[in-house]
Parts: structure tokens; C-alpha cells; sequence
């Protein structure tokens, strides 16, 4: 019954994988849509329908239900569902967020969720709020950590456990939590108390929360990003490694009347147009999606196939190495995702050593472009170049004779020599014409060259109106010719 994942593709820190509990397995990324018995606008015989592999419902609501606490008890989650995909149960955590208090303990939800079959347990963990001060997070990661370890002693190594990673908004808490959770063994790691940072469009936390999570947690765990769903940041996500997502969006905003993208969402209302292909835009005007007598069923069907083709698109992005790209998109929404973007690429030194060495292409979209992993993995590796005593950068077209080796000028990677033309990243790049970043970007790494090949003499010919640049970023480490 463990929890296993397998990683299959990986880019930036992003990666398609299988995960693995008990005999179900899917694919990752994945959605799990939220289903509250209580109060469903589709159906998990429709999720599956839509290809949803797996899905979240909260054990705790279930156990406090007069209606159905017994009847899942002698039924059986899946088949009182009616969904034979992978179902992850949460222990009553949210509401413990929510409320203050739940009236159940560690050891009877998670013996409610065996006895009811789910194929996820998790313990109850204490989400840690945002606003809270740094001795509350540590007091009640405390408690998460005990939980958790009593989780291990009481159903084994085996048991389909998760590992909440908890800490508050701060970075050590959550490097702390996630080197525990895997020191005790658990292969199934959900990054939790994000939901308000994502409400509040605290987008640039969030980040800095997840990269330092990451940090700790074992690269062979599988991580679910709990309560994340906008489509909007999904691709955000996957770039620091999230493999999983849980979302009661397309249903919340269903029932507020919003129609979900991939870039944002609108008032159904203020709606002229239907800019979507799945089957509920598709058959009816907006119009007549706004007059429906069963207009937010239609909304919550609508959301979540927007939600799950964004899934299906940064599984495609990884797969075919631009997730960058798609990131991009996304991430120039709104401003606090470009925010999130920028703190994302202050840490490509980290995502750098989760990347891959080759990709389909390189496009350059912006000054964002010279940050990216590809170009600090090029650069770093340029120190690997062997070199003779007179080395000669050629930034046009021109070819100088008389030197120990010849090198071209690509920005924002720098220089290379002719024989990695054709190669990853320089050969399938498209860039623009040379502007400001990128050439400042390309003279570090001329920088770097030099620094890295003190026994040569570093020349650069062809920088023509950029020699400012090259004089700030480069110095006196290199000499510029005419």
C-alpha cells in the first residue's frame, strides 16, 4: 500500500512522473478536484468521464456526516463515490484552519480514512497561517512533526501516508519541516497553509515558501501544493516542483458566477463571448450560458476543463523542455505573478541543478530570458573550455587569424566556440535583435571566461556601440580590441 513516484521528464524543477498507492497509479502533474458528498455540481462518474484520474474529499466531513459517516464505513469510499480512480482523503486540517478546532484526534481520522478506504491518508497536521508570528510556527509545527511521527508508529511504513510539510512564511521553518517529513520516511510530501498567500495574491511568498520547502524535501518524493487552484499558477508551480494540485475552484467560482482561464477569470455576466473550445462554450452562446437554469453546473463543468487542460499543457511543456516559455505566459497576468516570476528566477541557481542539459529550443522573451537556467548552466560551464595562451571573442562576423582559438558571441549565453554551434542552447535559440539585457548578460559571460582561464589572454572585438557594456560587466579581465 506505500506511496511510490517515478519521475519520467523533467524541466526547470518541474517533472512528469507516476505516482503510485496502493494498485492506482497516474500521471503527473495532476488535478484532483475537490468533491464535497454535500454539495456536488458534477459528479465523480463525470470527472472520470473527463479523464480526472484522482480526486480529494475530506474524511473529516464524511465522519461528522448523519448521512453518510456509517454508509462510506460499510460501502466503502470508492463505491458510495462511485469513482474508481485514486481518491486522497484530508484529515480535517481545513477546517481546523477554518473553525479552530475539529472534534477529532490524529489517531481516529486516520483510522477513519483506512477503514474507508482511501488510498491517501494524511495526518492532522496544523496549518500554520500566514500572519502567524514565528513562535506560533514553530510551536505548532511542532505538533505537525509529533503527528506525523505517531502516524509512522502506529500504521507502519506502509501505510499510503502524506507528509504535510508545514512552517508558516518562513523559509527555515519550511526547510526544517521538510527535512523531517523526510527523515521519517515519507514519500508523499503536500506543502500546506498556502491558500491564504494565494487568496491574497501573495504570489512572491508563495514562492520563496515552496523553493524553500523543496530544498529539504527528498527529490524523490511526490509534492502536492494543497489548495492551489487557479490554472493561472499551476505552471508557476510545476516550475518549482510541484507535482500535484487540489482545486475547489472551478466549483467556488462556479457558484460566485466566474468563468476560469488559463489567464484569469471573468464575471460570467460581463461576458460578450465564450473564448473557449470545451463542450459548454461550444453549444451555447453567453448568452444563453447566462440565462441557463443550470448555469453554474454549466460554469463548474466549463472551469474545470480549462483547469484540466492547463494539467495537460505543462505536462506537454515538460515534456518538449519549455516550460519557461509557458511560465512566462502565464506569470504576465497579473503583477503579482510577474512578482512571483522575478522571485522565481532569483533562484535559478537552485532550479539550475534540478534542470535538464538539453532542450527543443531556447526562446528569448525579455530581460526575464537572461536569468533563466539555461543561460547560468552555459555559462558555469564555460570554465570546462580548453584554451590556449591567445584566445580571440568575435562579436560580428568577422574571423581574425593569428590566435590560439577563435570564439563567437551569442547573447545573453556569451562566447562559444564554432564547434557547439549547432548544439543546445546556442544553436536552437531564437533571439531578436541584441538589446541592453542580453548583451550585458552575454558580457558576463565573457567575465566568466576570463575568470575561469587566467593563464589566457581574453580579447573581444566587434562590440562596436555595446563597449560600454562590455567596461561595466567585464572590466579590466578582458581587453577590447577594435
Amino acid at each position: 500500500m506505500a506511496i511510490t513516484f517515478e519521475n519520467l521528464d523533467n524541466d526547470i524543477a518541474g517533472r512528469t512522473g507516476k505516482l503510485g498507492a496502493g494498485k492506482k497509479v497516474i500521471k503527473t502533474p495532476a488535478l484532483l478536484p475537490v468533491i464535497n458528498p454535500h454539495l456536488m455540481l458534477v459528479t465523480p462518474k463525470e470527472l472520470r468521464a473527463m479523464g480526472v484520474e484522482a480526486l480529494i474529499t475530506n474524511a473529516y466531513i464524511f465522519s461528522q456526516s448523519g448521512q453518510y459517516s456509517e454508509q462510506v464505513r460499510q460501502e466503502g469510499l470508492h463505491r458510495l463515490l462511485d469513482f474508481d480512480g485514486l481518491i486522497m482523503t484530508d484529515s480535517g486540517s481545513f477546517q481546523l484552519s477554518v473553525y479552530g478546532e475539529v472534534s477529532i484526534t490524529n489517531e481516529q481520522t486516520l483510522s477513519y480514512q483506512r477503514d474507508i478506504g482511501s488510498d491517501i491518508w494524511v495526518p492532522l497536521d496544523i496549518p500554520t497561517s500566514p500572519d502567524a508570528d514565528r513562535l506560533t510556527a514553530e510551536r505548532e509545527l511542532a505538533i505537525t512533526v509529533e503527528r506525523l511521527r505517531e502516524a509512522k508508529e502506529l500504521f507502519g511504513n506502509d501505510a499510503p501516508l502524506a507528509g504535510p510539510v508545514q512552517g508558516g512564511i518562513f523559509p527555515d521553518l519550511r526547510e526544517k519541516a521538510g527535512k523531517e517529513v523526510g527523515d521519517l520516511g515519507f514519500s508523499f510530501c503536500p506543502i500546506g497553509a498556502v491558500v491564504p498567500l494565494m487568496e491574497a495574491y501573495r504570489y512572491r511568498e508563495l514562492v520563496e515558501v515552496v523553493i524553500a520547502a523543496k530544498r529539504t524535501i527528498p527529490r524523490s518524493s511526490c509534492v502536492h501544493l494543497f489548495g492551489a487552484g487557479h490554472p493561472s499558477m499551476f505552471a508557476l508551480a510545476a516550475a518549482m516542483g510541484c507535482d500535484l494540485f487540489d482545486s475547489a475552484a472551478y466549483a467556488l467560482y462556479a457558484k460566485d458566477g466566474r468563468y476560469l482561464t488559463s489567464h484569469g477569470s471573468f464575471k460570467v455576466d460581463e461576458l460578450t463571448d465564450l473564448p473557449c473550445a470545451c463542450t459548454v462554450c461550444r453549444n451555447r452562446t453567453a448568452e444563453e450560458l447566462k440565462s441557463a437554469h443550470d448555469r453554474t453546473r454549466l460554469l463548474a463543468l466549463h472551469n474545470l476543463a480549462v483547469t484540466l487542460a492547463e494539467i495537460a499543457r505543462i505536462r506537454q511543456a515538460i515534456t518538449d523542455g519549455t516550460l519557461w516559455e509557458l511560465v512566462d505566459d502565464r506569470c504576465r497576468n497579473h503583477p503579482q505573478l510577474l512578482s512571483a516570476y522575478w522571485e522565481l528566477l532569483g533562484s535559478n541557481a537552485e532550479l539550475e541543478a534540478f534542470d535538464r542539459a538539453s532542450k527543443r529550443r531556447f526562446f528569448y522573451r525579455g530581460e526575464e530570458s537572461c536569468a533563466r537556467t539555461e543561460v547560468l548552466r552555459y555559462q558555469h560551464q564555460l570554465a570546462r573550455l580548453r584554451l590556449g595562451e591567445n584566445v580571440l571573442v568575435v562579436c560580428d562576423a568577422r574571423h581574425r587569424e593569428g590566435y590560439d582559438d577563435v570564439l563567437f558571441f551569442k547573447p545573453p549565453f556569451g562566447p562559444y566556440p564554432v564547434e557547439l554551434k549547432e548544439t543546445f542552447p546556442i544553436g536552437p535559440s531564437e533571439i531578436p535583435p541584441w538589446n541592453v539585457a542580453m548583451i550585458r548578460q552575454g558580457c558576463r559571460g565573457i567575465r566568466m571566461l576570463a575568470e575561469s582561464h587566467k593563464e589566457s589572454k581574453i580579447m573581444v572585438t566587434g562590440l562596436g556601440s555595446w563597449n560600454k557594456i562590455f567596461w561595466e560587466e567585464v572590466g579590466n579581465t578582458a581587453e577590447l580590441i577594435e
